[in-house]
């Protein structure tokens, strides 16, 4: 999913196809010397300045584009983006010149450090470069978002074919959904995601960074190299956790579909897996649930149903429990100006967002919400970025984003770990009766898990391909190859059917045509286990942590708040720390709350083989 950080945030990923009209950078009136402190603080805020004014028409822009496309929407997104693609191409450069510059205060270094590596889809400063890249973008993004697949022959758009990969248990028309998405989506953007790459390493070079993958790997207040690094630990940590869960649920398969259709040893075929990208399984409980523990007893979607949840309730039930925490409720603006069902009447780009268009109190989500499980959580996660929006909306304009970009995907997915059987008890959505007892832990965590440690390696192998493709490592006459082996060697997973260059799977996945660093996602998943043990130790919690529950506990919600305040004004450790104590990111806490899933996991999987 893709999702707006902050204004800040959208007017830096500029491969999307979203931006306004923004004024021409005038250069920085004032009688310091060049090349002194005070011309660099003088330049700061005037950059600061234009980008604030640039990003508010650049939101709404963005926002009209993506709930309406059209070839008229297009056209606005894309003349709108060069614009201020330019601009801010124009402040990076100036910024890096600042940054060699002696006694640069603490806070003018790190917004001069945002300025010129912040900014996502960097296009080259020569004459009509920018253009270029903001109509490529533009038109990848449209694709995507226009893009249809197929079940029994029939065009089926982007949310319904997601829905159904998650329903459907029919082997072939899973295999033909995948492929008519793959296919129609994907392989059609394949010549436009090369230029792309070849634009904006043109553009990350002129900023100083080897290519655009370093340039993404620089905001993580370390070296590029370093943070590689990091990410490679936490994976190292967390592998055998997702290597057990895969060798079961490859078992599980084979039991249903038999050895034609998946093997006993080897990768898993893609389309079986509950999700058009093989990155959460969780849909596929029914199959791998085991007998007796499995059944847990109730489903959230049919709860959901049977309580008269319609979509604009579910959202409701999310608001409610940020207000439980102490926060205060959504504007009245929220309610009339977001996207929360897909418009019968026109294209829109389904994939939930959550926006704040004035950098102050306009805060929207964009869904095309369904009554389902997985839509529960989904919003509980959307308003995650809209609070973290709200509490960072008194901070300069360069820090109004999250502490690194994992932290805002991490805030509302640590709250949706919540969704716990007592918090459907205290909201009235089950009855104490049915609140699944001990013996189901393995099911409830089995559940979990199917999407939370199914992801680690699909969040990772994202970005690790387009590293490799603005490296150079990976050239474009390689990209479905190097696709290939990537899933294979992270997932452990493989097309259904045979694939060759002329085709272009990353695309298929929003995330690569709209231009979203991903590695954001795949620190999430990390984090909010941190984030959440933290909430379940302040709030005096007893039990095991999976029934964990910090619904209602304003302790937890005020010490949320102070760290969301702080934006991105300090180094992610300090932010960290505020709320957790520790200044590390790691997957201990992820692997302590699946350790009794682990050995479960283990104990079934004796005797048969391990790994792809």
């Amino acid at each position: 999913m893709i999702r707006r950080t902050s204004l800040f945030a959208l007017a830096c990923a500029m491969a999307a196809p979203a931006y306004a009209d923004a004024p021409q950078a005038a250069p920085v009136a004032t009688a310091a010397a060049a090349g002194t402190p005070a011309a660099a603080d003088a330049f700061v805020a005037q950059a600061e300045k234009a980008l604030a004014d640039a990003s508010v028409d650049a939101g709404r822009v963005a926002w009209v584009n993506q709930t309406y496309i059209t070839d008229d929407t297009d056209a606005m997104a894309a003349k709108a983006g060069a614009e201020i693609t330019e601009m801010q191409v124009r402040f990076g450069l100036e910024a890096a010149q600042h940054l060699r510059t002696a006694g640069l205060s603490a806070d003018t270094k790190r917004k001069l450090e945002i300025l010129r590596g912040g900014i996502t889809s960097p296009a080259p400063s020569r004459p009509g470069a920018a253009g270029e890249l903001s109509e490529i973008s533009t038109r990848m993004s449209s694709t995507y978002g226009k893009g249809r697949g197929t079940l029994d022959g029939k065009p089926v758009n982007g949310s319904d074919i997601e829905a159904a990969m998650g329903e459907v248990r029919d082997p072939a028309k899973l295999q033909e959904m995948w492929v008519s998405w793959h296919d129609n989506v994907g392989a059609p953007m394949r010549a436009d995601y090369a230029k792309s790459v070849t634009l904006m390493n043109e553009g990350a070079k002129e900023l100083g960074f080897t290519d655009t993958g370093a340039m993404w790997r620089s905001g993580y207040d370390m070296p590029p190299a370093e943070f590689e690094k990091a990410v490679d630990k936490i994976w190292a940590d967390l592998e055998p956790l997702y290597k057990s869960l895969h060798t079961y649920t490859r078992w599980k398969l084979n039991e249903k579909y038999g050895d034609a259709v998946q093997p006993k040893t080897g990768p898993i075929r893609a389309d079986l897996l509950g999700n058009m990208w093989a990155q959460e399984w969780g849909n596929i409980y029914d199959v791998v649930a085991p007998a007796g523990a499995g059944e847990l007893g109730f489903d959230t979607g049919e709860l959901l149903k049977a309580k008269g949840y319609d979509p604009t309730k579910m959202v409701k039930a999310g608001e409610q429990f940020y207000t439980s925490l102490g926060l205060a409720g959504l504007p009245e603006t929220f309610w009339q100006r977001s996207q929360i069902v897909k418009p019968a009447d026109r294209e829109v780009i389904c994939h939930a967002s959550a926006w704040n268009l004035d950098n102050k109190d306009d805060l929207r989500i964009k869904m095309c919400t369904k009554v389902n499980s997985d839509d529960f959580v989904t919003i509980h996660h959307e308003l995650g970025h809209n609070y973290y929006q709200r509490a960072y909306n008194q901070q300069p304009f360069l820090y109004m984003n999250g502490a690194n970009d994992g932290f805002h995907e991490a805030i509302g997915d640590f709250v949706a770990l919540s969704i716990t059987p007592e918090y459907l008890t205290q909201i009235g959505l089950l009855d104490k009766s049915q609140v699944p007892s001990a013996d189901k832990d393995v099911g409830l965590l089995l559940r979990q898990g199917m999407d939370k440690i199914a992801f680690l390696p699909f969040g990772l192998l994202m970005d690790k391909w387009r590293w490799g493709v603005y490296s150079g490592q990976i050239q474009p006459g390689q990209y479905q190859a190097a696709w290939d082996q990537l899933r294979l060697k992270y997932q452990g997973v493989k097309a259904p059917v045979a694939r060759d260059e002329t085709k272009f799977d990353p695309g298929a996945k929003y995330h690569i045509p709209g231009g979203t660093p991903y590695a954001r996602y795949f620190l999430a998943r990390v984090l909010q286990f941190q984030f959440y043990e933290a909430a379940c130790r302040q709030a005096g919690w007893k039990g095991p942590l999976h029934r964990c529950s910090f619904y209602g506990n304003k302790q937890v919600g005020e010490r949320l708040n102070a760290m969301m305040a702080m934006g991105q004004s300090k180094p992610w450790p300090d932010a960290l720390q505020a709320f957790t104590g520790s200044r590390e990111m790691s997957g201990k806490a992820m692997a302590n709350y699946f350790a009794p899933l682990k050995k479960w996991l283990d104990q079934q999987n004796r005797g048969k083989p391990s790994g792809w």
